[in-house]
């Protein structure tokens, strides 16, 4: 999905030629990141190693690897994914203005710039996965959104997608809550798994697999994992002895706490805990961590993150807590060494990413699961996108396992910034969420798509509030709605609702300028300056139809052919708008699509080589209709 491409595509018209107004921008120093503090040592500051360190024969005890005979191919067959479409031949510019018409238009190739660093043709990206303790709210819908807007982007490139997303279901907080609402933590894991299904139905998320901790393959796949680790010599039992918040599920140091002995995380209550756990020997793989993410500048992403990474990993690196006793914790997933140990939430939670990809086949003896046979599955995974709360567990947790149970690393992580209510960010545990649904029922799921993936500049924080809510909503309806608008309705007036025959190729160097700067900017995860490259080419539009003035060639004769080339050369645009927008708003791009007498939205490649000619129209409902504010 990695594109390289040229810059932003023309701006700076006249303001007569501008079309609606601009948006009016937030002030500049909004968008400045704030330092995130470097997570306190949440690892084992206290360990006392027991008897019970490895099992008999150390690493010389792994188990041997065969030969995988389930391929990819099946492994999607088995979960139904849909199949990517093949990449074809390359054409320029002459040839895709000869090809408009034909009914199967051929797809530019990609450059070699262009390419993915390794295979081009598919791409795996995963969200985190919520927990399921409390209902989604904005914070959940924009990081699910932001990944969709990805992967249907990747789509729109013709390029096949595996996008994850799920449920993370175990743990003492599920106990809790369950237990205060008079459930048992399944029918707790229930409940909320379908709440937040439901969300991401509602809000036009196109995931190709919904995964829960609870299902019987990922338990099957995360004790194979935690075998084969401990097969490996790198696991071994002590006694931990820390400040525990069962809210955050984690360890802090004394030196970490707040006042009065509370989290610093989430300001509750800690309690001081000294228990026998399993610990996985992350210190081990400090060295090879801090060398990936040095040799590998674009791991993690922005910038700011890999920087707060390699500080957190100056200091040593303690060993990783990976379970808790069953006597305290028995709402998890038993460790395959010690029925009486069950799995640390996050550990668990981590290793659904592998289980989506098909890398490990649990239900075959030990030597013969696939582990060193990715090749075949989905694995490595391309993209984790997370909130950058969640940076360290995925940044550092994450990784040495994976190379502890000898599998690569994850290919590059997005950490994304977070939605603030003021100064203050948005979180349950808080009670200053905004519900995404709410907001989709006023003014639809395409409108939450638009204004969340807009108006944050991907990885920095951003600012929650309605007037923003609305003026984005507003650019929407006064730029490309009231541009769909126009355009529909003179083809309508003046050619009685067919595409006359004409070139159209008045902004052909404006569509594929944008088409390379979106690309370019989607490359680099820059959602924003796409949707601005987007927006930018509407108001173009408009602009073109102030300076070519249609109402008047209508009025004259002998300007016949010259109306022709302007309604051609508007519907041209729309249809690219329709491929451009369409990631971000989908449910509203069909629509276009349909106005336009189109029978699906096109891909990129062949809005570039589309042909509108001959094409009937037709007046619909406004694509953005006038709301009020709440």
């Amino acid at each position: 999905m990695l594109f390289h491409l040229a810059a932003r595509a023309q701006t700076g018209l006249a303001a007569a030629r501008q079309g609606p107004a601009l948006v009016p921008e937030p002030r500049p120093d909004q968008w400045l990141l704030r330092t995130l503090d470097v997570l306190p040592d949440v690892r084992a500051p206290h360990v006392r190693r027991g008897k019970a360190t490895v099992p008999p024969g150390g690493e010389e005890g792994a188990h041997r690897n065969r030969p995988r005979t389930r391929g990819r191919r099946r492994h999607l067959e088995r979960h139904g994914l849909a199949q990517g479409r093949r990449r074809a031949q390359a054409h320029d510019h002459a040839e895709r203005v000869e090809a408009r018409g034909r009914s199967t238009p051929q797809p530019a190739e990609r450059t070699a710039q262009e390419r993915s660093l390794t295979d081009p043709s598919r791409w795996y990206l995963s969200t985190p996965i919520y927990y399921a303790s409390g209902d989604p709210h904005i914070g959940h819908a924009y990081t699910t959104i932001l990944s969709d807007v990805l992967a249907r982007f990747a789509r729109q490139d013709s390029t096949e997608v595996l996008f994850l997303t799920g449920t993370d279901e175990h743990g003492p907080k599920i106990q809790d809550e369950a237990e205060r609402r008079g459930m048992q933590p399944l029918q707790l894991c229930d409940l909320m798994a379908e709440r937040f299904s439901a969300a991401w139905t509602t809000l036009g998320i196109s995931h190709d697999r919904f995964i829960r901790t609870t299902e019987a393959e990922h338990k099957a796949v995360v004790t194979a994992f935690l075998q084969r680790l401990w097969d490996r010599g790198q696991i071994y039992q002590g006694v931990y002895s820390g400040w525990y918040c069962i809210h955050e599920e984690r360890f802090w140091t004394e030196k970490d706490l707040g006042q009065d002995n509370t989290c610093p995380d989430c300001g509750r209550p800690v309690n001081y805990l000294e228990e026998t756990n399993y610990f996985f020997k992350m210190s081990e793989y400090q060295a090879a961590l801090i060398a990936h993410i040095e040799q590998n500048p674009d791991w993690i992403v922005p910038e700011i993150r890999r920087n707060e990474v390699l500080g957190f990993l100056q200091k040593p690196l303690g060993d990783l807590s990976i379970s808790r006793p069953k006597s305290r914790v028995p709402w998890g997933i038993t460790l395959p060494f010690d029925e009486d140990h069950t799995a640390y939430v996050w550990v668990d939670a981590l290793i659904n990413y592998l289980t989506a990809s098909g890398a490990i086949d649990a239900t075959k003896p030990a030597d013969e699961q696939g582990f060193g046979e990715v090749s075949e599955s989905w694995w490595p995974c391309d993209l984790h996108v997370v909130g950058k709360d969640i940076i360290t567990t995925h940044a550092v947790y994450w990784p040495t396992l994976l190379m502890g149970a000898g599998l690569p690393v994850s290919k590059q992580l997005l950490a994304h910034g977070w939605w603030v209510v003021g100064d203050t960010k948005m979180s349950k545990s808080l009670g200053n969420v905004i519900d995404p649904l709410a907001l989709s029922t006023k003014f639809g799921p395409d409108a939450v798509r638009w204004y969340l993936l807009r108006e944050m500049p991907t990885g920095a924080d951003a600012s929650y509030s309605i007037d923003r809510f609305l003026a984005r909503y507003g650019e929407l309806a006064n730029v490309l709605g009231n541009l769909a608008r126009r355009v529909i309705s003179m083809v309508g007036k003046y050619r009685d609702g067919v595409v006359p025959d004409s070139p159209g190729t008045g902004l052909d160097q404006e569509i594929e300028a944008t088409f390379e700067s979106a690309r370019d900017a989607m490359s680099r995860y820059k959602v924003h300056e796409a949707l601005a490259s987007a927006m930018d080419l509407a108001r173009t539009a408009n602009g073109y139809v102030e300076d070519r003035q249609p109402w008047s060639q209508a009025k004259d004769p002998l300007a016949a052919s010259d109306l022709d080339e302007t309604l051609v050369t508007l519907c041209r645009v729309l249809s690219a708008l329709c491929a451009l927008f369409q990631p971000v708003v989908p449910e509203k791009m069909a629509e276009l699509a349909a106005l336009l007498g189109l029978a699906r939205v096109p891909t990129l490649d062949e809005a570039l080589a589309d042909s509108p000619v001959g094409r009937s129209v037709s007046k619909g409902d406004p694509l953005f209709p006038r709301v009020d504010a709440p």
